[in-house]
């Protein structure tokens, strides 16, 4: 089987990207044919056999010049389109799977999938993994910036919500062209391409519902896990954030409160445009980036790891791999999290974006005995390896 693996970025960026790379991966170790479509970069880690790439696109670049160039390019890249016609007609794909594209591919990569099906009358199998509510919400996080209250307007294809509320980084432009993208592709009827829409929490599933032709097509599968040594680990003296360092993840909010707990050790492991917040204080610590056995570690060796997403989040992988490693979770109540974190057994919840609840719930589980007893509850827990998962995938590919 022929496999063409499409996503914005080929490079280690986020969540997104170490999905395509793990289950591609996985792909070609179970005899398939993986090649990958993306935007040129540099720290490329994927690529395709023809040397083809999308043209790079930063739609968080400032200034009056990049504002005035950029319309076009987010809404419909003719580059895109181009190469990944070439590809098709090249490589010959029985699946393409579909994940990040907005603003970067944009979808006119899904026309000319549907092109070449219709051209060449093969039987491409379009299936799309939702990583975030991109296709239903132009600021992709269904919430409000600034306020972090949760925002669902835009649902039911009501895009003019995103430019009165200035939905994506504040900016009158972005907002406008944001929601351009969704109407023009919404009219377009591209999203009718997918033949599976892979959703990782129930929660996606619902936003994505909402709009009938996705409904039709929407699957719940969960995300997988990467494989961790199961050992126990006597818990730490700190209590731990890994993750992405930004707005969007609650770490400003994460830190104010640290600064009013100096008597609990915490430590932020992970890199992202809050970074040079970070001061080096008696109780705080930031490690940087880790990853695999060296992140495991530090995840067994916490008393408890702490989600405060404001954003809201689908599947983190943050959550699981925390379960997964015995540690429970505090996490904020929104998206998907609750779904991972069972009260009082594998971890705790607390409101979204309340950071004085956020505070009195690390302090009140800082000073008991509930780390160590959910952590034994924390054993009982499975979630789907990479093998699990791609055997899932692979009858969802299969299928006709």
């Amino acid at each position: 089987m022929k496999v063409l693996m499409v996503n914005k970025f080929l490079y280690p960026a986020g969540g997104a990207e170490t999905y395509v790379f793990k289950l591609g991966k996985y792909l070609e170790e179970h005899g398939c044919q993986v090649e990958y479509f993306g935007m040129y970069h540099p720290e490329n880690a994927a690529g395709n056999s023809l040397g083809l790439y999308g043209k790079a696109v930063d739609f968080h670049r400032k200034g009056i010049l990049s504002n005035m160039i950029n319309p076009l390019k987010v809404i419909y890249s003719p580059d895109a389109r181009k190469k990944i016609s070439w590809i098709l007609e090249k490589f010959r794909p029985d699946v393409m799977h579909v994940n990040n594209f907005n603003y970067q591919l944009t979808p006119s990569i899904l026309e000319a999938a549907d092109m070449y099906r219709k051209k060449t009358q093969r039987k491409l199998k379009i299936i799309y993994t939702a990583h975030d509510p991109q296709l239903v919400c132009p600021n992709h996080y269904l919430y409000h910036p600034g306020t972090f209250e949760i925002c669902e307007r835009c649902l039911g294809g009501r895009y003019i919500n995103c430019v009165l509320s200035r939905c994506i980084h504040g900016s009158a432009i972005r907002s406008c062209l944001g929601a351009a993208e969704a109407l023009y592709w919404k009219i377009r009827n591209v999203y009718d391409v997918f033949d599976t829409i892979l959703c990782p929490s129930v929660f996606m599933k619902e936003k994505l519902d909402t709009d009938p032709v996705l409904a039709q097509k929407t699957v719940f599968l969960r995300n997988f896990v990467r494989p961790v040594k199961q050992e126990k680990k006597k818990k730490g003296r700190y209590v731990l954030y890994f993750g992405r360092y930004s707005e969007e993840k609650g770490v400003r909010m994460l830190l104010d409160v640290c600064k009013e707990l100096r008597e609990i050790p915490f430590i932020f492991a992970g890199a992202g445009p809050l970074e040079n917040l970070f001061l080096e204080t008696d109780n705080v610590r930031n490690v940087g980036f880790l990853k695999d056995e060296e992140l495991d570690q530090m995840i067994r060796g916490a008393r408890f790891t702490v989600v405060p997403s404001v954003c809201s989040e689908n599947c983190p992988f943050s959550v699981m791999e925390s379960i997964m490693d015995y540690t429970p979770v505090l996490g904020a109540e929104r998206g998907g999290i609750p779904e991972l974190i069972e009260e009082e057994k594998t971890g705790w919840l607390f409101q979204t974006g309340n950071s004085n609840m956020l505070r009195k719930k690390i302090e009140e589980i800082w000073y008991s005995d509930e780390p160590e007893i959910l952590s034994g509850f924390c054993r009982n827990i499975h979630f789907d390896s990479i093998d699990e998962y791609g055997k899932k995938i692979m009858k969802i590919y299969e299928t006709h």
